[in-house]
């Protein structure tokens, strides 16, 4: 089952490491480091214990293991002194210290999905799958958001069947949606803007080329 943690996804079965839909390289050994320390969060994983489970029977240098952290940090944009995602505990290793929820599979075949979805802002673009996304201030955010007009858990995101539906959570300064305060869900559609106080978004959905291929055949 996929990983997510603020803007990424960890893919254990395509070895795929995702920041914002776009892949982050990360050499094999580094991806496994990785998601061991997100598999054992927040336990803290001694360095003998992740040397045996990355060189099984296999002697290694000892700078190795720091060097496969920093790749890691850099691929996640993750500050060693400041850490968001891993935290070095002097002494002893090294844990997973963000937060992460596993993705949840579509009840929908892979093949059967016409749409993909998008979510942009000034930070990026984030790829979304059908499901349901709170979308705020807190740490499992699909969008890191830190602006402080918005609220930590702000509105909730219903993505399905092409389409969005946005309801705000009762949030201080407002969701907005075509220059209206949302009073109850609204409906949103390709190209559709909303704000969260003061950040900017845009939902975009797309139809999915592989099922207009299939479907042309």
């Amino acid at each position: 089952m996929r990983l997510l943690f603020g803007v990424f996804v960890l893919d254990p079965e395509t070895r795929q490491l995702f920041r914002g839909g776009e892949p982050a390289h990360l050499t094999p050994k580094a991806f496994e480091l990785l998601l061991q320390l997100v598999y054992a969060r927040p336990r803290v994983l001694s360095k003998v214990a992740l040397q045996e489970r990355l060189w099984p029977d296999t002697h290694v240098v000892e700078a190795n293991l720091p060097n496969l952290v920093a790749e890691i940090r850099m691929a996640l944009a993750d500050d060693a002194r400041n850490p968001r995602c891993i935290r070095t505990v002097h002494g002893v290793g090294y844990a997973f210290c963000g937060e992460a929820i596993e993705d949840a599979p579509s009840t929908r075949p892979e093949a059967e999905c016409p749409f993909v979805y998008r979510l942009v802002w000034d930070g990026g673009i984030v790829a979304l799958a059908e499901g349901e996304y709170v979308l705020g201030r807190h740490s499992e955010s699909i969008v890191p958001i830190e602006a402080t007009t918005v609220s930590r858990r702000h509105a909730r995101l219903r993505i399905a069947d092409g389409k969005a539906v946005l309801d705000d959570l009762g949030s201080h300064n407002g969701t907005f949606a075509g220059g209206d305060r949302l009073a109850g869900p609204t409906v949103l559609a390709d190209g559709d803007a909303f704000k969260m106080g003061s950040v900017a978004l845009v939902f975009r959905v797309f139809r999915s080329i592989a099922i207009s291929e299939t479907r042309d055949l």
